[in-house]
């Protein structure tokens, strides 16, 4: 039997297309500099066409990663296509404060034990024992998941 889903982030939005808009404007726009008026060093025009389709490849990115949603259940911290971002019981803290190190509208997890690196842009990263959630997502739907995990980790800890 499946665990029941307690709280979701979906990332679609106003923010995902605004995000994913201005990715591939600054690509596009990067490009075009580089083509249309190259600066005098061959090099420099290189370092532009290699932004701009860095940019445009972030774009791309972003959109096939903010296709996804973040589950969380009583045991777990998943998105939709089954990847593990952390286990409830592998959680020590949660930061979600106006001055913590976190994505925006996110929070910030931190591991008893470090977890491969990966990265989702816009929707999630885990590196070492930190995994953060946030960029595109809506802050009405990640604050409530961190105060969710906050008590699942108050609740484990009583």
């Amino acid at each position: 039997m499946q665990d029941e889903i307690i709280a979701e982030v979906d990332p679609r939005g106003p923010r995902r297309i605004i995000g994913i808009s201005m990715l591939l404007m600054l690509g596009g726009l990067v490009l075009y500099l580089a083509f249309v008026s190259p600066p005098a060093s061959l090099g420099w025009q290189v370092f532009l066409i290699g932004m701009g389709l860095v940019s445009l490849w972030l774009a791309h990115k972003l959109q096939v990663a903010t296709t996804r949603k973040l589950y969380l259940t009583e045991t777990a911290l998943t998105d939709s296509d089954g990847t593990l971002l952390a286990r409830v019981e592998d959680i020590v803290s949660v930061s979600r404060g106006a001055f913590a190190m976190k994505p925006s509208n996110g929070f910030t997890l931190k591991l008893k034990n470090p977890a491969p690196r990966e990265w989702q842009p816009g929707l999630w990263w885990r590196l070492g024992r930190r995994v953060a959630v946030g960029g595109v997502t809506p802050g009405s739907q990640a604050r409530p998941m961190a105060d969710i995990i906050a008590i699942l980790i108050a609740r484990r800890k009583a």
